[in-house]
């Protein structure tokens, strides 16, 4: 990538070819293999729609991916104080690292490793952001998420960045993002609470599902209307956003209303917005 695309190339052409052959988890569940009939287990799962499944699975990866713009990394050479910035603005636990520019990245760095290194020591360590870099996967934009989530699995790696033919940066997924896409929204201590739609997280700060109700949000934020008096039809903090843009917004983009109120994005796929953060100007507050 950049002047040096050949390692990335390559990386990806291994793993479009490559499979993993152990029989975890996801190489059982991507199988196809009917359950056994004698095993409760496989009984009770029985029901799973198989059919929709595969058709999951086979999505690209292009097609699930963060896009580039959204993508939050970090340069190589940032200091300790930069990277734990972005570690604290982005809320992720796992940031791409790259030498120059996007194009060239040289692996990833784990909020883990940060932390057990230099967070919970009281000796000065000189700082070395190579110490932390683990390795990263490419994946070509055809790639299937299935293989992708079985190479995952079997390389111990839970990024991927995706390399266009010009051996370019065009997306970024993470093994949560993949199982999601499969299975379904998993809820971690990130997110908001279960059956809470919108949740103040300081004060002049909320964290929302784009499904929130408008009306509720508004009423419950003692504030004016969001949305313009013709645009009766906006029921949702997510609608309000698409029709403010006439798009629907990347994850990580910022959108500024009039009204004094920021939007985060915090979670979106290509067709939908899912979670936002909310910050009132203190004037609004």
């Amino acid at each position: 990538m950049g002047d040096n695309a050949d390692p990335p190339s390559g990386a990806a052409l291994a793993a479009q070819g490559g499979e993993s052959s152990q029989g975890g988890f996801l190489t059982r569940l991507f199988s196809g293999a009917k359950p056994a009939a004698d095993n409760p287990e496989n009984q009770r799962n029985s029901h799973l729609p198989t059919g929709d499944l595969r058709n999951l699975i086979s999505l690209r990866v292009e097609d699930v991916a963060v896009p580039r713009a959204a993508i939050t990394a970090v340069a190589i050479d940032a200091d300790l104080k930069k990277l734990i910035d972005v570690f604290k603005e982005s809320g992720y636990s796992r940031l791409p690292v790259y030498k120059e520019n996007l194009d060239n990245p040289v692996g990833f760095v784990h909020l883990k490793d940060l932390a057990l290194k230099y967070g919970f020591t009281s000796s000065r360590l000189e700082f070395s952001m190579e110490g932390m870099l683990r390795s990263l996967l490419y994946a070509p934009p055809s790639m299937t998420i299935g293989v992708l989530l079985q190479k995952m699995q079997g390389d111990r790696v839970h990024m991927a960045l995706v390399i266009d033919e010009f051996g370019g940066v065009d997306g970024l997924l993470t093994i949560e993002d993949l199982v999601e896409t499969v299975v379904g929204k998993i809820t971690d201590e990130h997110d908001t609470e279960e059956g809470a739609l919108f949740v103040e997280e300081q004060p002049g700060i909320y964290v929302a599902q784009a499904r929130a109700n408008l009306a509720e949000f508004e009423a419950a934020l003692d504030m004016g209307r969001l949305a313009e008096d013709e645009d009766e039809e906006i029921d949702t903090l997510g609608g309000l956003l698409f029709m403010m843009l006439g798009r629907v917004p990347a994850k990580g983009e910022v959108i500024r209303h009039p009204a004094g109120v920021e939007f985060h994005i915090l979670d979106a796929d290509p067709r939908r917005i899912k979670r936002m953060r909310i910050v009132r100007s203190p004037e609004n507050g």
